[in-house]
């Protein structure tokens, strides 16, 4: 369990199920972190928490929890865990959404960078975003993340054409900037 000022992060449990369908099945909140907007059954969620959230040997997930009041607001992951290569893909989901741009969002990868590079030894940290999620870019580009590239008209949203950009943080470069 890892802990800020206002957040805790504390590993996913099969008890959030029921929150994480909730959220997986929010238009809102996937529209811009899910590649493939779809619903999802209690049954495929449930499957999901257990077979990738909890039961890959290649990711952790942490539920990310407002410390004070105990409140659940999002999910955030470490992905396509490469300890050989010391690399990882980093992953989050603000689900609830009276939590958005209050900056709990870079709380949570603020602890998670410090755990996957100060606890893990990682050498880089990448991931993906959506070009039309202007905050969130600006957000990885406060924390360090460096466009490496993109991937063009990869994605289909709202009756357009979006890239996905591909950004990445290498631990000297957070080691340097915290």
């Amino acid at each position: 369990m890892f802990q800020s000022k206002r957040l805790r992060l504390r590993k996913v449990e099969k008890d959030d199920t029921e929150q994480y369908h909730k959220w997986r099945n929010d238009m809102d909140v996937m529209e811009s972190t899910n590649p493939a907007l779809d619903l999802y059954s209690k049954e495929e969620t449930r499957q999901f928490v257990e077979n990738v959230l909890i039961g890959s040997s290649s990711s952790k997930s942490y539920i990310i929890m407002e410390k004070e009041s105990g409140t659940v607001i999002g999910i955030t992951s470490l992905i396509n865990v490469d300890l050989k290569n010391r690399n990882a893909e980093c992953i989050i989901d603000i689900g609830e959404k009276e939590y958005w741009g209050r900056g709990y969002g870079r709380e949570a990868l603020e602890l998670l960078l410090h755990y996957a590079f100060q606890e893990l030894n990682l050498h880089r940290i990448s991931l993906k975003v959506f070009s039309f999620n202007e905050k969130a870019i600006h957000l990885y580009k406060k924390l360090g993340f460096i466009e490496e590239g993109k991937s063009r008209e990869s994605l289909f949203r709202n009756g357009k054409w979006h890239d996905i950009l591909h950004m990445g943080i290498l631990r000297e470069e957070y080691i340097s900037g915290t």
